[in-house]
């Protein structure tokens, strides 16, 4: 059997754990993968080959660099635009998608299937209510809005040159150095809810998608307990032997007058994210909650503080 060829594009926290996992297992049917991981920087290089996977340079907002990124079977674009704003959100998520999506598509071997990852950012404000992959979007930012537009070309633009498009929607990551936990620790705490998944899970989901002949063009990337910060700071500070930290409400920390009109919306936006079909589908949870997802942190900062 022929191994898949997979090509990454961003290779950054999700997907050097990516390339880690498919380079490491293969998957149960046998199939091994030949793993090109796409950076634009001589670090983010070093980075990638650190995993296995073999390393090429190339910006997909730059589309000739993309000439030097090997055919694939599967192409998964998971670029960043670094945390700025909704223009350079624009150029990655919707420019550079379409410069992805027209040169793999322009080749004698164009790939079988795309991914790509956006958030659950897209689904805005449901007053704490459930939401799933037919939920329809609502997204209140300029870069939420961006992230729709983009899913739309992945599975439209991809489908036009006849490519599967998926778009798997993530939580809020966390994982090694992301974990974040003195912000809980120490408080305060405003509350509303956290959707969340690890990012070997995060990772784990992609490969799935790759693994399995889905039906579905969206996955829900989530763990299985969305959780009320409140409980959530409280259930740290107990698992680090510390007493739970100050809350305040939603009111209480708008209020304070000193957000963003982008920080104000957050913290307006509530929603449970589902992860019904990706359960249903059969992935198994490395980490399936934030209890067994944050142990390992848990036990650092017991350590640290002993």
């Amino acid at each position: 059997m022929s191994a898949t060829s997979v090509v990454v594009l961003g290779c950054g926290y999700v997907g050097l754990e990516l390339c880690r996992q498919l380079g490491a297992t293969g998957d149960s049917g046998g199939r091994e993968y030949d793993v090109t991981g796409v950076r634009r920087s001589e670090e983010g290089l070093a980075a990638v080959e650190a995993t296995g996977a073999r390393a090429v340079e190339a910006d997909v907002t730059d589309p000739n660099s993309l000439a030097a990124v090997p055919d694939a079977d599967v192409v998964v674009f998971a670029a960043s635009s670094g945390g700025r704003g909704a223009d350079a959100a624009r150029r990655v998520f919707v420019e550079g998608l379409e410069n992805a999506v027209d040169e793999f598509a322009a080749r004698d071997d164009p790939p079988e299937r795309l991914l790509y990852t956006s958030s659950t950012g897209v689904y805005g404000d449901h007053g704490g209510d459930w939401v799933d992959e037919d939920t329809p979007l609502d997204p209140t930012t300029e870069k939420t809005r961006v992230l729709a537009e983009a899913e739309r070309a992945a599975r439209e633009g991809a489908a036009d040159h006849d490519i599967d498009g998926t778009v798997v929607r993530f939580a809020g990551l966390y994982g090694p150095e992301r974990y974040r936990l003195e912000r809980y620790v120490e408080g305060p705490v405003t509350q509303g809810y956290l959707n969340m998944v690890h990012r070997d899970d995060a990772a784990g989901v992609l490969r799935f998608a790759i693994e399995e002949s889905l039906e579905f063009d969206t996955l829900l990337a989530v763990d299985d307990e969305p959780v009320e910060k409140w409980a959530f700071a409280d259930w740290l500070a107990d698992e680090c032997g510390v007493g739970r930290p100050e809350k305040r409400t939603k009111e209480e920390r708008l209020e304070a007058d000193d957000l963003s009109a982008a920080a104000e919306r957050r913290i307006l936006t509530s929603k449970r994210c589902s992860n019904a079909r990706l359960r249903e589908l059969g992935y198994e949870f490395a980490f399936p909650t934030f209890r067994e997802g944050y142990r390992a942190a848990v036990d650092a900062y017991r350590a640290d503080h002993a």
